[in-house]
């Protein structure tokens, strides 16, 4: 039977098309997260950064909303301003945010007057110090203070964007493919990681001259479209509410005791403990992925007049990697058979030439750019199947064993073939098997807040599930860089690092979210929360 179309909401075509720009927006800060990232070995070489000066940065992006509550904040905005304006409201935070990173890297700011300040100051944080939790510490380098602060500013815009994205999914798709469209946004958003992974070198030693500035200045501009993106949903979102008559900034007015209600419910607290253990072990390692890939692999630069080293190759690989995204996720829509198969052949056959290109590129940071290329192809299945089968804490238990399998074959099976091509094979499939592990949890988590707390205080429990969340997206980059720094005394070569302890730490993450993920199937069969039941009831 058609579905008669009554508002927006009603239209598929329309519901998509919001889902498509939310997700635009989030796919480039995806991409501004972890820009750094793949050139952590740049940084050291061209700005002095060590492990614990790039630790200490990349953990700042969430500090103002873990110390500062801004999270909370946010989610209290939200439920009073709704949706449209608090989009608009992040895009242009993580913007101003952006560009203060970007000045504090190239080279203007070398020798400035801002640099000398840097220098001589925030190197003791009153209170901050005192109980450990400085964005700063002395001798760390004035491009890092500064990176750090508009890091800080970027990360606060970019969760807030997280919960609204969230919120605005919701709003356009509570009854209908809820899951699937929260598993397909984050298939979208995650592409921004390879995105990352492949162009931020790519700009970095363009023209055969290093400048680190480059990449960033990629990641700005693509902040640029997302705020664009906000601004279109603004008016989408605009025209729902008039068609709808509601009212969202004013009906339900947001009250503190609504936290209270949330956070006396088990259930809540058992989903946001998983989340910040299974977050804190992907996000932070994506940060040093690349270069524990270099320093585990034996890569051999191609010929400098050779195809493989060539710019060109970089944008025919990234070509191949939207094809494998793209016929992979389509596959999902397609009813006649012949055309899924069809379209899930090509994903694979494109799948394997991309993975070939990285070989013979020999490139780490094209290795692990497959991360989230399975997650695209099977996201939107694992949400269609949440949809309609239900199995959502089953789906988490799952996620939680084979993120343990990944992170103890990176610190012990990947070192034992470093002299041999098997090593970049056992990289790829397992970096594979890690980003389908990733793809469950927006399918199975996320979908299941709802079921948890009232409507009107949705935007609440999203932000104190970020609050919680942010904490290990904090602290575990700083650890990481400080257990590299510590277990490689003497080490200055950033290709030469032993990653085995920092693995380990995060297997161990890994293995608590496997527990909880059993604690939560006990709890949700004994209150009835209905987790494991589907989300579109026949």
């Amino acid at each position: 039977m058609t579905e008669q179309i009554k508002t927006l909401r009603d239209s598929a075509a329309m519901r998509w098309t919001a889902l498509l720009l939310l997700a635009l927006a989030m796919f480039c800060s995806y991409i501004f997260m972890d820009i750094l990232s793949p050139i952590k070995d740049l940084m050291q070489e061209t700005r002095g950064w060590d492990s614990t000066a790039f630790g200490t940065m990349q953990g700042s992006e969430v500090f103002l909303n873990v110390f500062v509550f801004f999270l909370i904040f946010a989610g209290i905005i939200l439920d009073k301003m709704g949706v449209r304006f608090t989009a608009v409201l992040s895009g242009a935070v993580m913007l101003i945010g952006a560009i203060i990173k970007w000045y504090a890297v190239t080279e203007s700011f070398i020798g400035s007057g801002l640099e000398a300040w840097f220098t001589n100051h925030l190197n003791y944080i009153p209170i901050f110090d005192e109980l450990g939790v400085s964005p700063f510490y002395e001798g760390m380098p004035a491009s890092a203070k500064l990176a750090a602060c508009g890091f800080m500013i970027f990360g606060c815009g970019c969760e807030m964007a997280g919960i609204t994205v969230s919120r605005g999914i919701v709003k356009w798709f509570k009854g209908r493919e809820m899951a699937l469209a929260m598993g397909s946004e984050m298939a979208l958003a995650r592409l921004g990681v390879a995105t990352c992974m492949i162009f931020s070198p790519f700009f970095a030693k363009l023209g055969g001259e290093v400048s680190v500035s480059r990449s960033v200045a990629f990641g700005v501009v693509l902040l640029c479209i997302a705020l664009m993106m906000f601004v279109v949903y603004f008016f989408m979102d605009k025209k729902l509410d008039a068609q709808t008559g509601e009212a969202e900034e004013k009906d339900d007015p947001f009250k503190i005791s609504d936290i209270g209600k949330i956070l006396s419910d088990s259930g809540f607290w058992i989903v946001a403990l998983l989340c910040v253990l299974y977050y804190s072990a992907i996000f932070p390692f994506q940060k040093y992925a690349v270069n524990m890939l270099q320093c585990n692999l034996t890569l051999t630069e191609p010929a400098a007049d050779s195809f493989w080293a060539s710019p060109s190759v970089t944008i025919v690989q990234y070509v191949i990697m939207l094809v494998v995204a793209a016929a992979g996720f389509a596959s999902n829509f397609m009813k006649a058979k012949g055309s899924k198969y069809g379209l899930l052949a090509i994903s694979i056959i494109a799948l394997v030439v991309y993975c070939y290109m990285g070989f013979m590129r020999q490139s780490a940071e094209s290795i692990f750019a497959v991360f989230p290329l399975l997650a695209v192809l099977i996201t939107p299945i694992l949400g269609n199947y949440v949809d309609y089968k239900g199995k959502a804490a089953s789906m988490l238990v799952l996620g939680s064993l084979l993120l343990i399998a990944c992170h103890l074959t990176f610190a012990f099976i990947l070192p034992m073939f470093k002299g041999g091509n098997g090593g970049i094979i056992i990289a790829y499939i397992t970096i594979l098997v890690l980003g389908a592990s990733f793809s469950l949890v927006p399918a199975a988590l996320w979908p299941s807040v709802p079921k948890l707390v009232d409507a009107k205080v949705i935007g609440s429990a999203y932000a104190l599930i970020f609050w919680i969340q942010n904490i290990g997206l904090w602290l575990f980059p700083l650890l990481i860089g400080k257990v590299l720094d510590k277990t490689n005394p003497g080490v200055t070569d950033p290709t030469q690092f032993d990653y085995t302890w920092p693995l380990v730490m995060l297997a161990c993450l890994g293995i608590a979210a496997l527990l909880l993920g059993l604690l939560l199937k006990v709890i949700d069969k004994k209150k009835g929360i209905g987790l494991e039941e589907p989300n579109i009831k026949p």
